[in-house]
């Protein structure tokens, strides 16, 4: 086993599971703008609840995808080329989410209005859908050369596996907005999202729970089903928390059941970080895909110093913004008028 290459190889999975835990639910808020929230003050409290913390979050996103190009750079052109289609709808999604939040509150009228919130909803979807969509093909494989070159059009990516990792992170950020509205917010919101969730986890969770199986049941590793089972385990004691309007438990049970099936999915997919789904000698792995070993060294200095700065950062940033919030602290909007 090769340390550094191996070490980037899980770094860069915690990276992606903590963008997941953390951007899941200002995602999964973002969804829910439009069909959930009854009136604009209660789509005000939704966007105030994730308002203080959702660009912090894109830094996990920003990171992992940095550090994919950094630790394995063969990982990253490979991939990267092969979803140029969807990453290109990505980050139009992302753009859009990101100036949605900025001009919403400024709009002239009803109409243009709800076209942001409309920006904003369907934003979130697309890029919950395509991170997930990602992260699937490069644990489930794509029709690789020994160049590591895509074989086929620009749509050979898609399969089934690509898509049920699309439900797969579309479903658990809805579910973790659910638990963290129920966490956040009180009244009518609160009761919503709890009664919700306690109604809607099985079937938002599964697909989840689904990718994590079949890339177990593809490489089948003693440690992998163990981690698997914890991380159903924690699903069904967050569904219990929720009917039990437990809603502390719910959320953290949720986080497990994320880290334990990224973990499950990560642990048998090692060594390879982007298989071929045409010939396993054409595999991507730690070994052939990784940057220099004083590439690697260096980024671990750089990590070391940084990480413990950027987890500090975000801790505090939680901790202030900590209190529930209800319809009763949204002000009444403001008229915007044009200057000119």
């Amino acid at each position: 086993m090769e340390f550094l290459p191996t070490l980037w190889f899980i770094s860069i999975a915690v990276l992606w599971a903590g963008y997941l835990f953390l951007e899941g639910f200002d995602l999964g808020v973002g969804m829910l703008l439009g069909p959930f929230a009854r009136s604009e003050k209660q789509r005000r409290l939704l966007i105030n609840t994730v308002g203080p913390v959702w660009d912090g979050n894109e830094v996990w996103l920003i990171t992992a995808a940095g550090a994919t190009f950094a630790a394995f750079p063969h990982w990253y052109a490979s991939l990267f080329a092969a979803m140029y289609v969807p990453l290109v709808v990505v980050l139009l999604a992302l753009i859009f989410r990101a100036v949605a939040f900025e001009y919403r509150g400024k709009a002239e009228t009803a109409l243009t209005r709800r076209l942001w919130t409309l920006a904003l909803s369907a934003g979130s979807l697309v890029i919950a859908f395509g991170v997930g969509t990602l992260l699937a093909v490069t644990t489930t494989g794509l029709p690789l050369n020994a160049n590591g070159d895509r074989v086929g059009g620009p749509f050979a990516w898609l399969s089934w596996q690509a898509v049920l990792g699309g439900l797969a992170v579309v479903g658990f950020c809805l579910a973790q907005a659910l638990a963290f509205l129920a966490l956040k917010t009180d009244g009518d919101v609160r009761a919503r999202s709890a009664r919700l969730l306690a109604r809607w986890a099985p079937v938002l969770l599964a697909p989840l729970a689904g990718w994590a199986v079949v890339v177990v049941a593809g490489n089948v590793r003693p440690a992998a089903v163990i981690v698997l089972a914890i991380g159903v385990a924690a699903a069904l004691a967050s569904w219990r928390s929720a009917a039990r309007r437990a809603e502390g438990r719910a959320f953290l049970f949720l986080g497990l059941f994320l880290l334990a099936s990224v973990a499950a999915i990560f642990t048998s997919a090692y060594p390879a970080v982007l298989p071929s789904t045409l010939d396993a000698a054409f595999d991507l792995t730690v070994s052939n895909a990784s940057s220099t070993p004083y590439t690697l060294q260096l980024m671990s200095i750089v990590a070391a110093f940084g990480l413990p700065l950027v987890l500090g950062y975000q801790a505090w940033t939680y901790w202030v913004f900590r209190r529930r919030i209800t319809e009763a602290h949204i002000p009444e909007a403001h008229a915007v008028t044009r200057i000119v």
